[in-house]
């Protein structure tokens, strides 16, 4: 990053949101190395079952904080079982074909792992209720997901170290836990809402983690009312929404993110049913946003990363692969004309 060109990522880039249709880590991989070659993502096959989900994979990172799939989800126990071998065997696997695939890469790269709110939202203590709960075993939680997230870091580094990494952090769960939506294990109440000094500092350790390993850290969410200024004073780089949730009433907010140097990811593309065969229809979400902000079309090449809506598991092979390149498409088009 320069004064110049302060986002770690080509003009008009486009890339995946991380979630991915199939079981085959080397197809996956080759994929979106091949449509989205300047911001190539790790991508995650949840489709393989349990420990290839959001908390799964992100489970497999977290040093003494074992976890294991239980009827109503995963929970926390005393020592690891084969739920986690399961699950770090399928983050290997990926990794490896990462390493088969782009090792000689040179660029900006994608990793996902979920975030400390949606782990504590959806990871269950022994007692049956939610973790997020419990003050003390959240505070565990984040310390071990810091520990984790640099560790999968410098792994990831040693395995492409022509990459300049980002790490976006999924926390599609955290605006529930800002309102008071998460639902305790009986279902017939809610859990109180986590007030935004303590999320706000629990994510600014995370982010500045990652930073410290020398990444990039970002935050994705694709559910409606995503708290923007909260991720941007939070440390987030960029931040990834999905456009069709978005209202009015969050440009302001999103205007003072750019304004502030954040990057935006804008989920453009469905994850499933029609793909536009327009470009410019794909892109028209950006440029009426851009218009209400008042920004130079010109910055919109730089500080935004189309993307899909949201992640492709449930997409068909042939969709996802379409929606990737239509992300790819929509972004040449943002680039030839800025100003249409």
């Amino acid at each position: 990053m320069t004064d110049e060109h302060p986002y770690p990522w080509p003009a008009t880039a486009a890339t995946g949101v991380g979630s991915y249709p199939g079981d085959d880590p080397d197809e996956a991989v080759r994929t979106v190395l091949g449509e989205l070659p300047d911001l190539p993502h790790l991508p995650e096959l949840p489709g393989r079952g349990a420990g290839a989900d959001i908390i799964g994979r992100t489970g497999a990172l977290l040093p003494e904080f074992p976890i294991e799939v239980q009827p109503s989800g995963w929970r926390v126990v005393q020592r690891p079982g084969r739920d986690l071998t399961r699950a770090a065997s399928h983050l290997s696997y990926d990794l490896e074909a990462l390493e088969r695939h782009a090792g000689g890469y040179r660029g900006p790269l994608k990793v996902q792992v979920a975030g400390p709110w949606t782990l504590a939202a959806g990871i269950e203590l022994r007692s049956g209720e939610r973790l997020l709960a419990d003050h003390g075993a959240v505070a565990d939680l984040c310390a071990a997901l810091v520990e984790g997230v640099r560790a999968h870091v410098a792994d990831v580094r040693r395995r492409v170290p022509g990459a300049d990494l980002l790490v976006q952090v999924d926390e599609p769960s955290l605006p529930a836990v800002l309102t008071g939506g998460i639902p305790t294990a009986s279902g017939y109440s809610r859990l109180r809402a986590v007030d935004r000094v303590t999320a706000e500092e629990r994510l600014r350790a995370l982010f500045g983690a990652v930073t410290d390993a020398g990444a990039v850290p970002m935050a994705h969410c694709c559910a409606a009312g995503v708290p923007i200024d909260l991720l941007r004073r939070s440390g987030a780089r960029a931040i990834g929404l999905d456009a069709t949730l978005l209202t009015r009433a969050a440009d302001d907010h999103i205007g003072v993110a750019i304004e502030a140097g954040a990057g935006l990811f804008t989920g453009v593309v469905a994850s499933t049913g029609a793909v536009s065969s327009d470009p410019a229809d794909t892109v028209g979400p950006v440029r009426e946003l851009w218009n209400r902000l008042g920004f130079a079309p010109e910055l919109a090449t730089r500080a935004v990363v189309l993307t899909p809506a949201c992640g492709l598991a449930g997409a068909s092979p042939a969709h996802a692969r379409a929606a990737l390149a239509a992300c790819r498409d929509a972004a040449r088009v943002l680039r030839d004309e800025p100003r249409r």
